[in-house]
């Protein structure tokens, strides 16, 4: 990957996308928040140098909802959380106006985000957000991006407590954080089987990866 500005990553200034960065902020704990707005700057910055093309709004919301189904008051007993997240997300996009068929992509783009591989022929944003955040939880890819970048991007979001954000309070819901049926895309042989793992447990119960951290 050459090298990248922070600034130079396109983020839509759309109403939509205004509005979806207004909810999350509402509801999503400020290292969540900053999460999932790193997830986006991979993303885009990853689709970017490699040349795909893709949805900047579409992607941008969908990074800002990805993982609001974690949230207590949007956590489902009754589905997985990147689907409950894909529910809220098709709800606020009809507010925001957006057809029925995009709805439903936003709402794929979330699920699929969990997935182990996303077809970026089929659904880029998919493909994109899914890589990006093993970038985030695992590091995977992660030395692709110039060091600059990766400074850059931890400066502006810091990762805070990202692990709380994810436990939470309430250690049994962890149930409904599906695990991953193959090996995620970039992992090699002796990964975690899940996005949400770590080795020696779930995810926040150990460090942020190495080249992910900010020295001090």
């Amino acid at each position: 990957m050459n090298d990248v500005s922070l600034d130079a990553v396109p983020v839509p200034g759309t109403a939509a996308a205004a509005a979806a960065l207004d909810v999350a902020t509402a509801h999503l704990s400020p290292a969540l928040l900053n999460h999932s707005l790193r997830a986006y700057f991979w993303a885009a910055a990853r689709g970017t140098a490699d040349g795909v093309r893709f949805d900047p709004e579409l992607l941008y919301v969908a990074a800002l909802f990805h993982d609001i189904g974690l949230v207590p008051v949007f956590d489902s007993h009754t589905v997985a959380f990147e689907e409950a997240g894909g529910h809220v997300a098709r709800v606020f996009a009809a507010g925001a106006g957006w057809p029925a068929e995009r709805r439903a992509r936003l709402s794929d783009v979330i699920v699929r985000h969990m997935w182990p591989r996303v077809d970026v022929a089929t659904d880029p944003e998919g493909h994109l957000l899914a890589r990006a955040t093993a970038t985030e939880i695992v590091g995977t890819e992660a030395d692709a991006y110039p060091s600059r970048f990766r400074d850059e991007v931890l400066d502006r979001h810091p990762r805070l407590d990202l692990a709380a954000s994810f436990l939470g309070p309430e250690p049994a819901r962890l149930h409904r954080l599906r695990p991953a049926t193959a090996t995620p895309l970039g992992r090699g042989a002796g990964s975690v089987p899940s996005r949400r793992g770590l080795p020696g447990g779930p995810v926040g119960r150990g460090p942020a990866p190495a080249r992910l951290r900010r020295p001090g």
